[in-house]
């Protein structure tokens, strides 16, 4: 989920290079190129729909980098130049209205809208939708929870404030006490506050992202930040903290409360079974008592290039690698929630002739225990706010709250305001 700035000019030359060598054509029919962020075994997948396609198209995975700010920046400069060698692109969720309003993403309709959006969740749908039109296929979703050690708090607490008292009496009886969080600047922090301003019932941007509003929930964030980093229940290296330190920090014992994706739950069971029965879930506390929280999602859409020579054939491609089948594969291989709510109640394994096996023949139960918690929060999810200029927007709101311990909720709102008015107004897509 970081956005961290990396130099891409090699690696966009190579890519570049890579793009001319296969886009001509194969012996085994059609290429289409799809640029997909690393995914363990999503190759698997790619050769599954291979498999199924009998030669009428062979899909070439093209792995872009880690960093998401270097995923984009190589699409962005390809599509730029009108690059043909691009057919399906791997789009994260909060990309889609910049590439749609700069014409990079072709619309999705009739029958392949209506196989696109059939049985998917309504905040991974939103993320793929700009305008009222659909511009992508949903193929992953994510969300973070609430993760606990039941030894040391017995029942999660609902809200806030009930998490920040819990904090501050666990620490003054010696125990673990920390809240602990993505704290650093850079998108983790962004998710947060977007977390929080949705769950005071404000708004960041107006509904059709065209101007900043900075309300009382937008205010209400602000203030939630200041006081859970200023009291003494944050980790000391809070302002250096990303996904997988909050996750080290947690397993060393260094916190009461983790917020974070799900990932966590299959590293702690690999490097500490012998606790594992101990370490425990729940939704985001709520901001308001009775008021569910609503919790921004992640996740990955696919996209279809306008410059794409063979868009019929990328359609039908990239339906395969997000259907149901393939999207139980990933979710139960490579940690990605599916979209698709009839995948949180399947029970089958992932080879349904043989028994459930957690290790080689894991079902939805056996690797998302967590499940139910998963889906409840997504169907309250918070999506971040949609705009074209959301790149620009990311980087003032990390940089303004960074660091959170130094947040004055006012000054702090009308800085935002002042910025983000300033971000709306480049109008571009943001190289």
């Amino acid at each position: 989920m970081g956005k961290g700035r990396r130099r891409i000019a090699a690696l966009g030359a190579g890519v570049l290079a890579a793009g001319v060598l296969t886009a001509c054509g194969s012996e085994q029919g059609t290429t289409i190129n799809l640029y997909y962020a690393p995914e363990d075994t999503f190759q698997s997948v790619v050769d599954n729909c291979n498999a199924q396609a009998a030669g009428r198209y062979h899909i070439v995975y093209n792995k872009l980098p880690r960093g998401a700010d270097d995923q984009r920046q190589q699409m962005v400069r390809r599509l730029a130049a009108g690059d043909t060698g691009l057919d399906i692109l791997g789009l994260d969720v909060t990309w889609v209205p910049e590439f749609a309003e700069a014409g990079w993403a072709e619309e999705w309709t009739g029958e392949n809208k209506a196989a696109a959006t059939a049985g998917v969740l309504p905040g991974p749908l939103e993320t793929a939708t700009w305008n009222g039109k659909l511009y992508a296929a949903t193929k992953n979703t994510n969300v973070q929870l609430l993760w606990y050690d039941d030894r040391i708090t017995p029942q999660p607490p609902q809200t806030w404030d009930q998490m920040m008292a819990q904090a501050r009496q666990l620490k003054s009886q010696g125990k673990p006490g920390n809240v602990l969080f993505t704290g650093a600047q850079y998108e983790g922090l962004v998710v947060i506050y977007n977390t929080l301003v949705e769950s005071a019932g404000g708004h960041i941007l107006s509904d059709d992202g065209k101007s900043v509003v900075m309300d009382a929930g937008a205010v209400k964030a602000l203030e939630i930040l200041k006081q859970v980093t200023s009291t003494g229940i944050t980790d000391p290296s809070l302002t250096n903290q990303k996904e997988d330190d909050v996750r080290q920090a947690f397993q060393r014992g260094n916190g009461a409360f983790e917020l974070n994706w799900p990932f966590v739950y299959a590293s702690f069971a690999k490097e500490d079974p012998q606790n594992l029965a101990h370490f425990k879930w729940s939704t985001y506390p709520a901001v308001s008592p009775g008021q569910p929280a609503k919790t921004t999602i992640g996740g990955y859409d696919l996209a279809v290039s306008p410059y794409s020579k063979h868009k019929p054939e990328a359609f039908e491609a990239a339906l395969c690698l997000r259907n149901k089948d393939n999207q139980k594969f990933s979710a139960l291989k490579d940690g990605v929630p599916p979209t698709l709510e009839s995948l949180y109640s399947d029970t089958t394994p992932l080879d349904p002739s043989k028994p459930v096996d957690a290790k080689n023949n894991p079902s939805m139960q056996t690797t998302y225990p967590m499940s139910e918690s998963i889906l409840t929060a997504v169907k309250n999810a918070a999506v971040r706010p949609l705009t074209p200029a959301y790149q620009s927007l990311s980087t003032v709101i990390s940089k303004v709250l960074s660091p959170p311990s130094a947040i004055d909720p006012q000054r702090t709102a009308d800085e935002l305001r002042s910025q983000l008015s300033d971000a709306l107004q480049s109008k571009g897509v943001i190289p």
